[in-house]
């Protein structure tokens, strides 16, 4: 334990000593990113490639964040985001990962869950949701499950945000006092507060489990919100195979304007107050 909040101290220090981003350099490197994000869009159409992105992490590390940096400059036709609510009565009654399956892409797609079948691992383990017996049977059989993901062509990443108590901390208080904020803190979040050891267990013990060697997890630091958003996307267009897909340079053609004369049609204008 002491091993791992020694690393953890230096993993904070390390992202203070290099100083935060600047607006100007996150906006630069984050628009050719998304330029790379719109090849790889048209390069899984192209070749009807079927990519799922799983998002866990702890609370306020920065998941959401993170997925509309990625997803902002493509099409949500394409790239799919799944955020599923607590599940109903039926669909407690179902297999754990049933309700999952019917969101996983298809080909052309890409689908990015926030948080998934994992929070059977994360908190419904430490809050009570489910038995000891029901984490152990989901992390005995997730591997092989998501196995026959993958061998059915399914492109599977998996990605942890970790971040600090600290900035944790931080970041929850910044979202009681922020109006812009306050939805993103859940009753659920203020309780799991004071389990930080729970969650760490229980982290720890789901990557020995389902780190795998065909559906690894990616630890990315989330100390600093702009460099984990570049750091991200960066890794995952790597783990993306793709290429540019050759298509004709779109011109606009000649347009005809003034052969139809518009009626006097009282509209109801916005009011323009900014």
């Amino acid at each position: 334990m002491a091993k791992k909040n020694k690393q953890q101290q230096e993993v904070v220090q390390e992202d203070t000593a290099r100083g935060p981003l600047s607006n100007k350099e996150y906006a630069k490197e984050l628009k050719r990113l998304h330029v790379e994000l719109v090849k790889l869009q048209q390069w899984v159409v192209h070749k009807g490639l079927k990519v799922c992105v799983i998002f866990e992490g702890r609370d306020g590390a920065g998941k959401g964040g993170t997925i509309k940096a990625i997803t902002e400059r493509v099409s949500p036709r394409i790239f799919r985001v799944a955020a599923l609510p607590a599940p109903t009565d039926r669909e407690k009654s179902q297999m754990y990962v049933q309700r999952y399956m019917r969101h996983l892409p298809a080909a052309g797609e890409v689908v990015i869950f926030d948080r998934s079948w994992y929070n059977r691992a994360g908190v419904e383990r430490v809050m009570g949701f489910c038995t000891p017996e029901q984490t152990q049977k989901f992390l005995n059989a997730v591997p092989m499950v998501e196995r026959a993901m993958v061998e059915s062509g399914i492109i599977l990443v998996k990605y942890w945000l970790e971040v600090s108590p600290e900035e944790q901390e931080r970041r929850l208080r910044d979202r009681i006092h922020d109006g812009r904020k306050t939805w993103k803190l859940s009753p659920m979040d203020v309780k799991s507060f004071n389990r930080w050891d729970d969650y760490t267990q229980a982290r720890d013990d789901m990557f020995t489990h389902t780190d795998t060697a065909w559906a690894p997890w990616f630890v990315a630091r989330s100390e600093d919100k702009k460099r984990v958003r570049l750091n991200v996307i960066s890794h995952l267009l790597s783990q993306v195979p793709y290429e540019e897909v050759k298509t004709e340079k779109v011109k606009l053609p000649k347009r005809k304007i003034g052969r139809y004369t518009a009626i006097d049609y009282p509209f109801k204008y916005v009011d323009e107050k900014f």
